[in-house]
């Protein structure tokens, strides 16, 4: 098993990586291999929503984004970290993820997705929906844990002190080795979910 996490922090070793840092205990623990790659401090512009992704097979801005694609098609999950500001998501990672999903054309269906929030006090649960969204939209079941996948820490390394915040994070990842392995005995033994074919419905026209 494979799981790709994507750090949306910008501080390589802050609250969000302290979760990150549990999570990968305990997959080290389930043998599951793991590979981090930090978002927050790179520089990802926007979707524009030009198509190119269509006849290319890739995003037009060739940057990071290209690069984790063929790293999310391999794994059997993907779990996505970010900070919180203004009850959302970082936005360096909110712009990766829109390109991300977009430009890449491999099914996602039976991917495992989770997403993992860090916050001084509240918007974490905003966050939390936000980032979920984009699993629910490709097929992707969500892992969960305990409770909301949530961290509390407001300066380096407080989130050391958010004893139920790492307890959600090692549940988190138990849970998602969990599920990864049942899907792969499952398409093992029934195949995917048969797929029909896309009714596009605009109700404008």
């Amino acid at each position: 098993m494979k799981v790709l996490i994507l750090n949306g922090s910008p501080r390589v070793s802050g609250n969000t990586s302290v979760a990150v840092d549990e999570l990968i205990k305990t997959f080290d623990k389930e043998d599951v291999e793991t590979e981090v790659i930090q978002i927050g401090n790179q520089n990802i512009r926007g979707c524009i929503a030009c198509s190119s992704c269509k006849t290319k097979g890739k995003c037009v801005f060739d940057d990071v984004v290209n690069e984790i694609a063929p790293k999310f098609e391999a794994a059997d999950g993907l779990i996505v970290a970010s900070p919180v500001y203004y009850a959302s998501a970082n936005a360096t990672l909110i712009a990766c993820l829109d390109r991300l999903f977009y430009s890449t054309s491999f099914p996602k269906t039976m991917k495992v997705g989770a997403s993992v929030v860090c916050a001084r006090r509240g918007g974490l649960s905003s966050t939390f929906d936000e980032l979920n969204k984009y699993f629910t939209i490709c097929g992707m079941p969500v892992a969960s844990s305990q409770y909301w996948n949530s961290i509390h820490g407001a300066l380096p390394g407080q989130a050391e002190e958010d004893k139920e915040g790492l307890q959600t994070m090692r549940t988190l990842a138990l849970n998602m080795t969990f599920l990864m392995k049942s899907i792969a005995l499952g398409k093992e033994k029934y195949g995917l979910p048969e797929l029909e074919a896309w009714e596009p419905t605009n109700f404008v026209r």
